[in-house]
């Protein structure tokens, strides 16, 4: 049997489906809110010309009596630019199975820097923490299931950093951290509610240079559009701006 390319191996995982119980970012006000399910879409290898927004419900939360539902992608995206592997997803807790992809696949090794581009930490800790090898055999479902149907938009570089895949993080949130350089080596991490209006007070131009920065010195990049943070067709547009 021939070896399955990158693409097949993903798409084994995420085929698209629905988290109808309360777990994962399913769980947030999910007794209080009507819609009580959200779509994980598929993932495809292609160009940012495949990027669209979906339409169903990729997060939902009740807020000030109001429920709030936001679309999310149509797919989820593998990228292959300038010898350098992309993933662009929406809610920002997928990025730990890309993670845990690249490792397995040697792609890059553990104990790296993380290079963590957000309006948010995202440094809450989980109700469980995965225990696992980093060379089980069955490492990609077991950390496909963990990262779906347990971790959340706030609490997924914990269980990185429980596992090692990460010796320090560098959160990138403000003016004073976006003048700090980057290690020779790191994997980098960027949420598109960098841009989110909140974060207005650091001008877009300026966040756009750095960030384009970072992806020339890395080789190995994650992209969250976070739907409940940031309109998604803005997200889109300044995914398209980086990566052009």
């Amino acid at each position: 049997m021939s070896e399955k390319s990158n693409i097949e191996l993903l798409q084994q995982f995420y085929q698209g489906f629905y988290l109808t119980d309360p777990v994962g970012n399913n769980a947030f006000s999910f007794d209080k809110r009507q819609c009580q399910e959200i779509y994980v879409p598929p993932i495809i290898q292609g160009t940012l010309q495949d990027l669209k927004i979906g339409k169903e419900v990729a997060f939902c939360e009740h807020f000030e009596q109001e429920e709030i539902r936001k679309c999310g992608l149509q797919h989820f995206l593998y990228l292959e630019i300038n010898d350098k592997e992309i993933f662009v997803f929406d809610n920002h807790n997928h990025a730990f199975f890309f993670w845990i992809f690249g490792v397995f696949l040697k792609k890059w090794f553990p104990r790296a820097t993380l290079w963590h581009v957000d309006q948010h930490s995202d440094m809450r800790k989980p109700d469980a923490f995965l225990q696992m090898d980093c060379q089980d055999q069955n490492l990609l479902q077991k950390a496909f299931k963990y990262t779906n149907f347990v971790l959340n938009v706030g609490n997924f570089i914990q269980p990185a950093l429980s596992l090692d895949l990460f010796s320090h993080v560098e959160i990138i949130s403000s003016l004073e951290s976006f003048q700090l350089n980057p290690p020779e080596h790191f994997i980098l991490d960027i949420d598109l509610d960098i841009f989110a209006k909140d974060m207005e007070y650091i001008p877009s131009e300026y966040k756009i240079e750095k960030i384009r920065e970072y992806i020339d010195k890395s080789n190995f990049i994650t992209i969250a559009t976070s739907p409940y943070f940031i309109e998604q067709e803005k997200a889109i547009g300044f995914i398209k701006k980086l990566l052009q």
